[in-house]
């Protein structure tokens, strides 16, 4: 296990009661050794557009004026064979906690394991990056962590090395996973009010050719869908 991938990790509408429908987690991979040349080309779009290389990528910016930008933004994505994403989509309306004697916590882990028991394989060891959200984000990591050892036992770290807790304004790539679960979160919570928004969705769905409605199989490595269901209506 010689070869390090990363992977960028954000979630959306985690919270239990938040007054959204949807919950979604995304996970970017990339190879360790290319992910300065992922961030350069990112940057070089940027200048590209006009964009100033320090204004963060963000869902909430797609905009008419950035369209253009956050579309070739897309494109980079697809067009490079070496970046992978996957998502775990998760109805709120759909849960019941009580039934399984869990709190809204343990299931928060089981969907994190659902994301990335995907993206991590024997023939590569791992870091995995989480965005800084709030003053849980260290507890989160530890938790997290240690879910994913234990599960795929590495006991050791030797291939699970490390869950890092990151500001997004730092890492393009994170930032990157944010338009993609915001794209996901904006479709599957029926928001249709931003013109510029749709068309990046529309981007997605045909660079993909997926619809972004229905699961993938669980092989699929350029864009993995997971549409969690409660085992009672599976």
């Amino acid at each position: 296990m010689n070869d390090s991938v990363h992977i960028y990790c954000d979630e959306s509408c985690h919270l239990e009661k938040d007054g959204q429908k949807a919950m979604v987690l995304g996970g970017l991979s990339c190879p360790a050794g290319v992910r300065q040349l992922m961030a350069r080309r990112i940057k070089a779009l940027k200048r590209a557009h006009g964009i100033a290389s320090g204004r963060e990528i963000k869902w909430t910016q797609v905009s008419p004026s950035r369209l253009a930008f956050y579309l070739a933004l897309v494109d980079m994505f697809f067009d490079e064979p070496l970046l992978g994403f996957r998502t775990v989509v998760v109805d709120k309306t759909l849960l019941n906690h009580d039934r399984f004697e869990q709190a809204h916590d343990d299931f928060y882990y089981k969907m994190w394991w659902q994301l990335l028991t995907r993206l991590i394989d024997d023939q590569h060891c791992f870091r995995i990056f989480i965005d800084i959200k709030d003053t849980r984000s260290q507890i989160k990591q530890i938790k997290l962590h240690e879910v994913l050892c234990n599960t795929h036992y590495d006991f050791d770290s030797s291939r699970i090395r490390s869950v890092e807790a990151v500001h997004s304004h730092q890492v393009p790539l994170l930032q990157l996973v944010d338009l993609l679960i915001g794209a996901m979160s904006h479709l599957h919570r029926g928001i249709a009010t931003s013109q510029a928004k749709q068309d990046v969705i529309r981007r997605i769905q045909k660079r993909s050719r997926l619809t972004l409605m229905r699961n993938t199989p669980p092989q699929a490595r350029k864009f993995n869908v997971f549409l969690w269901m409660p085992r009672e209506t599976a």
